[in-house]
């Protein structure tokens, strides 16, 4: 039997189609809103859009219920007054706008401080197991610089318990989270003049598969750049800059880059836990600082409060010790507790004992832990306008870590959980309301197909290996722009990094049987470079010390400093750096401000 003329032709557009498919290298998936990152940012964006309205996908780069998030160990902050009445917003305004030296966006805080409660509520109704006073309402305790007790807990793992109870929530929701997707590029349309997102290309990190994710708007909530530093709170492959890099390529600009926040006593080993932070509650329970003389050195550095001085004096009191040539071998100070009974430590810090028992069979109770500072938490960012949290980029938005205006030059401890849910809703509500109001989704094969190209340019041979690369980047910026920098050594990080970009133009990229992994570290490599710039370039400038950025070179904080450094690319593809006013603080504000004095430190966490 002869085949007929029709089905000739169904196999034609059959065979037809399965060769552009081959051609394109990548498939589609389209929804109203995409979010990258599944961390809490990610989450609570996802579920705002949700209930706008929205059909929503989740795109995440590790698996589920393992963001970034999971580490915010503290707790959240939310002026409820349960067990303080005096507390207010305004009070919670005013601490966090002195703990950020006078440079946060006076808007963004007041929003934060504002809806926070009602945040923190409505997770709390979600199942977030917080404590709980004995009438039956949130518990709060102290945190660092807080005049009141605000902070909301569960046990040392808030962030965790937030993390899984949004997942939660988005599950039941019925919204999309597609793990282990590594995004590459943000879809960006500049043909009618104007930048315009519209999707981002994704490829699997364990198959290589490669997706469109289009989209009427984008949520950017993929976290800091604090893993840049030799020494960091943040795990390995995670934080590296990347949603920085994706911003800047967009047409965003970012801000602040050089506000990051040192924790003063993160392990020194072993080498893949180096970083890993150890509490102030060790300081707060009366451990002592000590170096490699056994001098207790913090009365040096602030002879009132010695160990139980702030978080950026101690870190940089520890910084100036090691870096002084009275540190351990290991590059690290002492932190003696043992003077402490065990049982007294295995009551205030069990967890401490078993991190270390169970990382360096090291019994805390009768030996000193080695502890250093370590990169903590980016304040700078992705410049949103605070209401919306909408970047330069139509259709694009962006919250969480990967975002500045809210912390300044130093994060109030608690502040960071509270910012991802406030900010988060915000996002993804605008977000929605930016595809409900879209006449005619934007969409570009060219632009796509670009950016399937240069994954195409990544995946080569090379004679360079990414980690070690990003090894390199870390040292840099440890012992060029760490906790104490200088206009000489500035300046010498950036030559080194622009000697790293252009050796990253010849990295070694080849899937295997275990997948993509070599073109993520390849990609992680891109955006730790380009955030590391950044950040130099901010740091060039800012010629003052505030807050959680030290100049050795100019130790006084400066009133015509009190500006927002912001990096953006120039005509060229360079990057260049200009200074932008910070926004007065409104009038109904100022006089919250009058009775400020500093909190005392005793029995407050500052993590």
């Amino acid at each position: 039997m002869v085949p007929s003329t029709a089905l000739f032709a169904k196999i034609r557009r059959f065979l037809h189609r399965k060769a552009v498919l081959k051609e394109k290298k990548y498939r589609s998936q389209v929804s109203n809103v995409l979010i990258v990152g599944s961390g809490g940012a990610g989450l609570r964006a996802a579920i705002a859009a949700h209930e706008a309205g929205a059909d929503v996908r989740i795109l995440g780069k590790r698996i589920r219920n393992d963001a970034h998030t999971v580490l915010a160990a503290g707790g959240i902050n939310a002026a409820l007054a349960n067990v303080d009445p005096e507390d207010t917003w305004e009070q919670h305004f005013v601490d966090t706008y002195e703990e950020g030296y006078h440079i946060a966006d006076p808007r963004a805080v007041e929003l934060l401080v504002q809806e926070a409660p009602d945040r923190v509520l409505e997770i709390d109704s979600w199942g977030a197991p917080f404590a709980k006073t004995k009438d039956g309402h949130l518990d709060q305790r102290y945190f660092g610089a807080h005049r009141y007790r605000r902070t909301c807990y569960a046990g040392d793992y808030t962030g965790r318990a937030v993390l899984n109870a949004l997942t939660r929530k988005v599950l039941d929701l019925g919204i999309e989270i597609v793990d282990m997707q590594y995004v590459s590029k943000l879809l960006v349309d500049t043909t009618n003049g104007t930048p315009e997102c519209f999707g981002a290309l994704a490829f699997d990190i364990n198959s290589g598969k490669r997706t469109a994710y289009l989209a009427d708007s984008v949520v950017l909530a993929a976290g800091g750049h604090t893993r840049i530093w030799r020494i960091s709170s943040s795990r390995r492959d995670e934080n590296t800059g990347d949603a920085m890099r994706l911003a800047l390529q967009a047409g965003c600009q970012l801000g602040d880059m050089e506000l990051v926040q040192f924790h003063p006593t993160g392990m020194v080993a072993p080498e893949e836990l180096a970083g890993t932070l150890v509490t102030e509650a060790v300081r707060g329970e009366g451990g002592h600082l000590l170096n490699s003389k056994g001098e207790r050195y913090m009365y040096n550095y602030d002879p009132k409060r010695a160990e139980l001085s702030t978080r950026d004096r101690v870190a940089l009191a520890n910084f100036t010790e090691i870096m002084e040539g009275r540190g351990t071998d290991r590059g690290g100070v002492l932190l003696d507790i043992s003077h402490k009974s065990k049982e007294h430590i295995l009551e205030k810090l069990p967890r401490m004992y078993r991190q270390f028992m169970e990382s360096q069979m090291l019994d805390i109770s009768k030996t000193p832990m080695e502890v250093a500072p370590t990169a903590h938490y980016s304040m700078g960012g992705v410049v949103v306008e605070p209401d919306s949290h909408a970047t330069r980029v139509k259709g694009l938005f962006a919250a969480g870590e990967c975002t500045t205006g809210v912390h300044g030059a130093n994060r109030l401890g608690g502040n960071s959980l509270a910012e991802i849910l406030v900010f988060g809703k915000r996002a993804g509500e605008h977000a929605a309301l930016y595809s409900d109001n879209l006449e005619l989704p934007k969409r570009s094969r060219n632009v796509i197909a670009d950016a399937s190209d240069e994954l195409d340019r990544l995946t080569s041979k090379g004679e360079e290996l990414a980690r070690p690369m990003q090894r390199s980047v870390r040292n840099t910026m440890w012992k060029k722009c760490g906790v104490l920098r200088d206009e000489s050594s500035l300046q010498e990080g950036i030559s080194e990094i622009q000697q790293l970009k252009e050796a990253s133009q010849n990295v070694d990229v080849r899937p295997s049987a275990e997948g993509y992994g070599d073109l993520a570290l390849a990609l992680d490599l891109l955006g730790s470079l380009d955030s590391a710039e950044a950040t130099l370039r901010c740091a060039v400038e800012r010629k003052e010390s505030r807050g959680s950025h030290q100049r050795s070179d100019y130790p006084e904080t400066s009133a015509e400093q009190r500006v927002n450094y912001v990096i953006s690319f120039n005509d060229a593809g360079n990057q260049c750096v200009e200074s932008h006013p910070v926004p007065p603080v409104p009038e109904r504000l100022q006089d919250h401000f009058m009775e400020y004095s500093e909190p005392s430190v005793d029995g407050r966490l500052l993590e």
